[in-house]
């Protein structure tokens, strides 16, 4: 079983909030992380049981009234009908750590649910594994490195391309990391997907026609670290933008695509305010578009959406557990000027990051981060383009080259 990072925030949750929800799509270790020892005497319920689930479903109030003790109720998404019996037990009895819950829906997402528990609530994300947590890495946040951390902390050396090729396409999902073949792989992306449309689609929206769900997830796959452009997507599948939009929130809360937006300060500032659409694992954008490892072997470089997608992935996981409270951002003018990725804390400070699927940088790849730079020097902390070579390289005090083996890298002893 893999150590997830987040585990020491769920504990200190459970110390001193009477709910907490552990949020994020089918198969990432929800179940098993509501499981660790420290939590061992929870009483485990899950809605994937039929029978459970028509009890919740049947009478909700009566159902949380008749647990006793601390309880883990898993996939709450399938019976929303729980939130407000559990909003009023909270309300009857505060004391910390009495319901954890786990959902493979967004519940930000979902109408009045995250309204319901406003502050009685937490909510932890949990993304598939990141390679630190892969490689066993102790838990030390690239987010916050990334940020403004010291470059020296890092122990990074060069990655060969095969190793480099094998974490792309293996994605995070512990299932799919665990298979042994990109065959077997395949087939468990194929059963991943089936089951969520046939399932989790169908609950959430009572949508019986699906045939345009797949579709629309072949699109987006292709488009994958591209801006979001919704009239575009609706001539090119056919669909009104009121029902594509629809299908779209509903990938969105099944944590299958991510809406990153784009930074903007200055409203007079002639910024493009589009979001970037991505698909949430580099593992499964690879298996949308029929991506192997005897074909990225042959070429020259890599598919420079899939390097981002894998990066954008990345932050998530570290932003999900950051000691910053950082957000995260992309940047483009009108002008083409763009920055792939922006990190900005609470005080407005900004560290911009390029990714360039290449192993050489040249100034020119800064040019975005020096755009970046000169309109908001005061709030601007540090640029970096992330590439596939062997070491940090400095191209001025705060524009850095770091190698994308960073994500996997352990501290430093010398640090």
């Amino acid at each position: 079983m893999y150590a997830r990072h987040i585990t020491p925030l769920l504990l200190e949750a459970l110390a001193d909030t009477p709910v907490i929800l552990i949020n994020g799509a089918r198969q990432t270790g929800k179940s098993t992380l509501a499981q660790v020892p420290e939590i061992h005497h929870y009483r485990y319920l899950t809605l994937d049981n039929p029978v459970v689930l028509a009890a919740a479903k049947n009478d909700p109030s009566g159902f949380i009234e008749a647990l006793d003790g601390p309880v883990v109720l898993d996939e709450v998404q399938r019976a929303l009908e729980l939130f407000l019996p559990i909003k009023a037990g909270v309300d009857r009895d505060r004391r910390p750590g009495r319901f954890l819950l786990t959902g493979s829906a967004h519940v930000l997402l979902l109408p009045t649910i995250a309204d319901s528990l406003a502050g009685r609530m937490e909510i932890l994300s949990l993304w598939p594994l990141s390679t630190a947590e892969l490689a066993g890495i102790s838990k030390f946040n690239r987010a916050d490195w990334l940020f403004n951390g010291e470059l020296n902390a890092l122990a990074i050396s060069a990655c060969k391309r095969e190793r480099w090729i094998d974490i792309l396409l293996a994605g995070g999902f512990p299932e799919a990391v665990s298979r042994s073949s990109e065959k077997r792989r395949a087939a468990w992306f194929d059963s991943y997907l089936h089951a969520i449309l046939q399932r989790d689609v169908r609950e959430l929206a009572n949508l019986e026609q699906l045939s345009e769900i797949p579709n629309l997830l072949q699109l987006l796959a292709v488009r994958s670290a591209n801006l979001l452009n919704f009239a575009e997507l609706s001539r090119s599948i056919g669909l009104t933008q009121t029902t594509l939009k629809r299908y779209f929130s509903l990938l969105e809360m099944l944590f299958l695509v991510y809406r990153l937006p784009a930074w903007h300060r200055n409203a007079g500032k002639r910024l493009v305010k589009a979001p970037k659409v991505f698909v949430l694992d580099s593992g499964l954008l690879a298996h949308f578009n029929n991506l192997s490892k005897n074909h990225l072997m042959k070429k020259a470089g890599l598919p420079g959406g899939l390097v981002e997608t894998f990066v954008l992935n990345e932050l998530l996981k570290h932003l999900a557990f950051a000691e910053q409270k950082l957000t995260l951002w992309h940047y483009r003018t009108q002008t083409n000027y763009e920055v792939d990725f922006v990190l900005e804390n609470r005080l407005g400070q900004i560290t911009g990051i390029e990714v360039k699927a290449s192993s050489t940088v040249t100034s020119n790849d800064f040019r975005g981060l020096r755009h970046l730079q000169q309109n908001e020097p005061q709030a601007f902390q540090r640029g970096i383009v992330l590439y596939d070579g062997p070491e940090i390289v400095p191209f001025s005090p705060h524009l850095f080259a770091v190698p994308l083996s960073m994500w996997w890298a352990p501290e430093s002893p010398s640090a």
